[in-house]
């Protein structure tokens, strides 16, 4: 179904055409990183509308979907923004469930959701399956991080300062903007544009 052309949807459309033009068959992984409420979620889910108008089959998932407990954050000392920082994810289920399988293409079911934060509880996993051509949008905080990073095809970062303390920690390790393949300042998301870093 085609979407009402609007400024936001037009520079998303530019987006998701640059994305196919690199990784236009089999199974890719596009993840969208930023700061606190920087609007992330919103932007990864109108950017996979984009990407279904362009006739592709589309997967969501993000991390608050693959927070570890607070039981199980707990075994890793007291609640700091470093500890959430380090560890308030649970990582190995996110490549174990969603990354690997996701990647096998054909009939193997992966898994979009594994946890509810707002429940500090397990959910049910439901286990989808696709085409060999299908699209992962993924959004998250920290999902930019060094030893994810290698993971995702094409990687998005939201531009904006960091506040949070967790926040302020991971970019103090490694701005996830200087490992983005696009950095987009979307602070006003009527008009979001693409930002350019000065890489000297």
């Amino acid at each position: 179904m085609e979407l009402v052309s609007t400024p936001r949807v037009a520079f998303l459309r530019g987006l998701a055409d640059e994305i196919l033009q690199q990784y236009g068959r089999g199974r890719m992984i596009v993840a969208v990183d930023g700061p606190l409420r920087s609007g992330k979620t919103q932007f990864a889910d109108d950017l996979a509308a984009v990407l279904r108008e362009r006739g592709h089959r589309v997967f969501r998932a993000s991390m608050e979907r693959f927070h570890r407990s607070r039981a199980a954050q707990g075994e890793f000392g007291d609640d700091t923004p470093m500890r959430y920082y380090r560890h308030g994810f649970d990582e190995a289920a996110l490549r174990r469930v969603l990354v690997e399988p996701f990647r096998m293409g054909g009939s193997t079911a992966f898994v979009t959701a594994v946890f509810d934060p707002s429940r500090d509880a397990w959910v049910e996993p439901k286990w989808l399956t696709g085409p060999a051509d299908a699209v992962l949008v993924l959004d998250g905080r920290f999902v930019l991080r060094r030893r994810l990073a290698d993971l995702w095809d094409f990687r998005i970062a939201l531009d904006g300062e960091p506040e949070d303390p967790a926040d302020v920690i991971a970019y103090a390790e490694e701005d996830p903007r200087l490992v983005a393949s696009a950095v987009v300042d979307d602070r006003d998301p009527a008009q979001p544009r693409r930002r350019f870093l000065d890489s000297c």
